[in-house]
């Protein structure tokens, strides 16, 4: 079963081709929920052995059929916030994601986001397109050179970050509530404490995974702590970071620019505060949203579906059910 919310009932998908005809050379019957839905109900799945979730919709206790056909859910991408994995866990449901995937893309999207927030991209774009050109002299951007980036969560995707802007020449902190030290200093990443961090950065990304201790991670208190003149990168959830102090801060002055890719609520409402804005940067959670992407994330989805339906672990796998493969 595939949730209808990113497909159409053909396949055809929002992210393009995404490899279903592997499944059907596989010998899986596959076929596109019928409606667009923020919960996924029991009885839509109740002749599914397998849920690919393409988008947002949640996979709670409630979604579980009864029956315990289900043993699979499979989420299109890194993240796995929206699927309840301890419900799925008792109920033998594995649960696999797609975090080597993304890891590529998502960090080039902060890349993307750093430039254009500190070369105001895009109030240039708009100062050409409006012919406003007598105005650029107010919008002068800040050099990078001995910048210093904060990465806040040093997962698969804070990690590869961490790679390509070391290989900017630019100085790295880090934060992540497990030990990374190992692996920071393989790349040259200098873990501190988040308020040392948040304090230090001139800009300080976000990656940390959301969940129930992540909500607001970054909140009002955070926020006080970095400086006037630096910037924030979001391309983890919306919830983790509080967007009403962060706006705030924004709109004020207290803090010099955002680049955000995640919202609380999406899609962003076209009466929210941030769209006026001239020194935040969004995106509507598809900045990663390339070929590379697709193709990536397609063959790595894909590949887990057929390895379930042959009772073979699949590479990436989120939880352990007791009943794992049996």
């Amino acid at each position: 079963m595939i949730t209808r919310g990113y497909a159409q009932p053909d396949g055809s998908t929002v992210f393009g081709d995404i490899g279903l005809s592997r499944l059907t050379d596989a010998g899986l019957a596959w076929r596109v929920l019928d409606e667009e839905i923020e919960e996924l109900r029991a009885d839509q799945l109740d002749d599914a052995d397998a849920v690919l979730v393409l988008g947002h919709e949640r996979v709670t206790a409630e979604s579980i059929p009864a029956s315990g056909r289900l043993r699979h859910v499979a989420r299109f991408g890194a993240g796995f916030d929206a699927v309840d994995t301890e419900a799925c866990t008792r109920r033998g449901v594995l649960v696999t994601n797609a975090p080597d995937a993304v890891r590529r893309p998502v960090a080039d999207s902060v890349i993307a986001l750093l430039y254009a927030l500190s070369h105001h991209l895009v109030v240039k774009d708009r100062l050409v397109r409006e012919g406003r050109w007598a105005e650029r002299e107010a919008w002068r951007g800040s050099g990078l050179t001995g910048a210093t980036v904060g990465i806040v969560g040093l997962g698969g995707i804070g990690l590869e970050t961490a790679r390509r802007v070391r290989a900017q020449g630019l100085r790295v902190l880090g934060y992540n509530r497990s030990d990374r030290s190992r692996e920071a200093a393989g790349i040259g990443i200098e873990l501190r404490p988040l308020h040392e961090v948040l304090a230090e950065s001139d800009y300080v990304v976000v990656t940390v995974a959301a969940n129930a201790g992540t909500q607001h991670f970054i909140g009002e208190r955070e926020l006080a702590l970095m400086r006037q003149t630096a910037r924030l990168i979001n391309v983890s959830r919306g919830v983790v970071v509080d967007e009403e102090a962060l706006t705030a801060r924004l709109s004020d002055g207290r803090l010099a620019g955002a680049g955000l890719d995640v919202f609380a609520e999406e899609p962003l409402k076209s009466d929210s505060p941030l769209i006026a804005l001239n020194n935040v940067v969004l995106a509507p959670h598809s900045l990663c949203w390339t070929d590379q992407y697709t193709a990536a994330v397609s063959a790595s989805v894909v590949a887990s579906l057929i390895a379930v339906s042959r009772g073979e672990q699949p590479d990436e796998v989120v939880n352990v059910p007791p009943t794992l493969l049996t």
